[in-house]
């Protein structure tokens, strides 16, 4: 009923940026919270950023003041803009999206499949 399809990842040197794209398809007739989560191998899961369709936004301690999440909502598409990385970035980074379907009117979470992120020299 809806996809979410992640882009934007890669290989980038310490200090470098990487911009991740989501965009969601099918049939939605709201999208709520959307967000950022990433795993590294033998790591849970675990919470990046989310922008709520007003806009407020969430980081995780870790990411703060170098991560950026946005969304347009015209596109159904959200974003992480990661400048400053480093190599505990390293992960498969998740987008998720809470999303009303339309018609049926019911909400739930979807998932992308993740977009792998390695910060290496």
């Amino acid at each position: 009923q809806v996809q979410l399809v992640e882009s934007g990842g890669g290989l980038v040197q310490p200090g470098g940026s990487l911009r991740l794209s989501c965009a969601a398809s099918g049939r939605i007739f709201r999208i709520y919270t959307m967000g950022w989560y990433r795993q590294a191998p033998g790591n849970q899961r675990e919470l990046v950023a989310t922008v709520t369709g007003a806009g407020s936004t969430d980081y995780a301690d870790s990411v703060k003041g170098r991560f950026t999440i946005s969304r347009d909502n015209a596109k159904n598409t959200a974003y992480l803009q990661m400048d400053e990385l480093k190599p505990e970035d390293t992960a498969v980074y998740y987008c998720s999206a809470r999303v009303q379907v339309a018609i049926i009117l019911r909400t739930s979470d979807y998932w992308g499949q993740g977009t792998q992120v390695t910060v290496s020299s």
